[in-house]
């Protein structure tokens, strides 16, 4: 029966969701702490997770398309049409993996979108800290554009 392996399936996506999530936490605590040593192998680790979900992502649309079909609805159906239209306690049980899916995935996208301003923020220190090493500050010209200012002369107001 294709609700069998379709569960099956979706059980390991879940399973793959929540360890994509604990990676992303444990990147985003070496981003929040600034210590860059192991932030390599979180990513590294991080894009095999994603690797194994794009693996398990086509076996899981090959079961839901056979599962669809055999529950007489057409082979694009979304994982909600098939769990309305699968009996009890299949439809539960689906309804649920759905509920959880939504859940991890705005999980996900809320700690990947923390993790990218992270890094951002890091990598602008790391610029500017570089740049002033090196004698040269960086604004922006007249049009936008990013311009390089070495040095000048600079008027300090002491009253200030």
């Amino acid at each position: 029966m294709s609700l069998i392996e379709l569960s099956s399936v979706l059980w390991r996506t879940r399973e793959l969701m929540e360890l994509l999530l604990f990676k992303l936490e444990e990147e985003q605590v070496l981003l929040a702490s600034g210590r860059s040593r192991w932030l390599a192998h979180a990513t590294r680790e991080v894009e095999m997770v994603l690797e194994q979900m794009r693996e398990t992502e086509v076996i899981r649309a090959a079961h839901a398309q056979a599962a669809a079909v055999e529950l007489g609805l057409p082979a694009e159906a979304s994982l909600g049409e098939i769990a309305d239209a699968a009996a009890a306690p299949w439809s539960d049980l689906l309804h649920e993996h759905r509920k959880s899916f939504l859940t991890l995935t705005a999980e996900i996208s809320g700690l990947a979108a923390t993790n990218r301003d992270l890094l951002s923020a890091g990598q602008r220190a790391a610029r500017e800290t570089m740049m002033i090493i090196a004698g040269s500050v960086e604004t922006y010209g007249s049009k936008g554009q990013s311009v390089s200012v070495g040095h000048r002369a600079r008027l300090v107001d002491e009253a200030i």
